[in-house]
């Protein structure tokens, strides 16, 4: 009996056009939309070179180190050697930035104030500082030039090197997809709904069929719970395949872990969703808008529309964060690509399983219990 009802409710699901929309295409087109919007949010933060001028003259020629200077900075400059006149023009048109002239002290000549302008004045007044130095030096003691000591007068040394504290670069469009997956997580709701009403017999016909069958009902929701749930996870493992294979999202490199978490995030999910039904004894529209309700904010809370509702909440209202079924799915996946040691994703995990363990306890206790007049 477990197994005729187990592939009778998978069939019955996928007839459901309407559920499997909204249990999996739904989250592909939103997981598009998601990377349509995002994919180039690194774009405006790619540094552009400052485009400059150097003003040929005799002054310069007497000073071929500033020259020398300036060419080794290719990676932060774009230099043009021209005239006054031509350096004019060009800053007229504003196809430069400003120029460097030696008139007859080294100078610079811009049209208006900005970041770029600010980086050409930072390294003419480094230059200036570093020129003015090797001048005090040789000049208090002639014996540096033949020592070598000058030498570090022009070196930069970076005594700091930055290390990540976690395995991965930080990428903040990650977050958007992980609060998908937990969404979709508690989209199977929509089938944990489907299947409480389907053997309810005040609901279906199907439900009046199985309360008049002899058949234990712990058995009939057991396998009605498990199609549910194979379905949900089956939808989720597409999703994923899709955003990692299509959409080329990194999820990390332990797949096992991400396995348990796709698992226990679909039995929660579908397991809310049988709670709910369960609960609120009204129609079938009134469940179902409770479901997106509730589910829609919970992943609001998680940081699905700002992630800084997530920080918001997890500064000033952490115990919300832990009892966000949404916030604890997001969060396995957040540990996994982030923290070096799998603690936090267990704690995340063992959560979950408490809510499911509590959503599958009372949906079983309030059925049990449940009788009919008449049939």
């Amino acid at each position: 009996m477990f197994l005729f009802n187990y592939a009778y409710r998978l069939k019955c699901i996928l007839r459901n056009r309407e559920l499997m929309f909204w249990t999996l295409m739904f989250p592909i087109l939103l997981a598009i939309l998601f990377n349509l919007a995002f994919s180039n949010i690194y774009s405006t933060e790619k540094f552009i070179k400052v485009n400059v001028a150097l003003v040929q003259n005799d002054a310069l020629t007497a000073n071929p180190a500033f020259s020398d200077a300036l060419s080794k900075m290719d990676d932060l400059f774009v230099v043009s050697q021209t005239t006054l006149e031509e350096a004019d023009a060009l800053l007229k048109e504003n196809q430069i930035d400003g120029y460097i002239i030696f008139d007859p002290e080294l100078k610079l000549k811009v049209n208006r104030s900005g970041l770029n302008q600010t980086i050409i004045r930072g390294f003419l007044d480094d230059f200036l500082q570093s020129s003015a130095t090797l001048v005090t030096v040789i000049s208090e003691n002639p014996a540096a030039l033949e020592s070598g000591t000058i030498a570090g007068v022009y070196s930069r040394t970076d005594y700091l090197s930055a290390v990540s504290a976690s395995k991965s670069s930080p990428d903040t469009t990650v977050h958007f997809f992980y609060t998908l997956i937990a969404m979709t997580c508690l989209y199977g709701g929509f089938l944990g709904v489907n299947e409480v009403i389907a053997i309810q017999a005040n609901l279906s016909d199907v439900g009046a069929r199985i309360n008049t069958a002899p058949t234990n009902k712990l058995t009939v929701f057991l396998s009605s719970m498990l199609a549910a749930t194979t379905i949900q996870l089956a939808e989720l493992l597409l999703l994923l395949a899709f955003i990692v294979g299509v959409l080329g999202i990194s999820f990390g490199d332990q797949l096992g872990y991400i396995a348990l978490a796709c698992v226990i995030g679909s039995l929660t999910g579908v397991t809310f969703g049988t709670f709910i039904a369960a609960t609120v004894k009204k129609s079938e529209g009134i469940i179902t808008g409770i479901l997106i309700g509730s589910t829609m904010t919970m992943s609001f809370l998680a940081g699905m529309m700002s992630a800084d509702i997530k920080y918001l909440v997890a500064t000033k209202m952490p115990i919300l964060g832990y009892l966000n079924p949404a916030n604890l799915i997001t969060n396995s996946f957040y540990a996994l690509y982030y923290y070096n040691t799998p603690t936090q994703f267990f704690i995340n995990i063992l959560l979950l399983c408490g809510f499911t363990l509590l959503f599958s306890a009372t949906t079983y206790f309030i059925l049990r219990r449940q009788t009919y007049a008449s049939l």
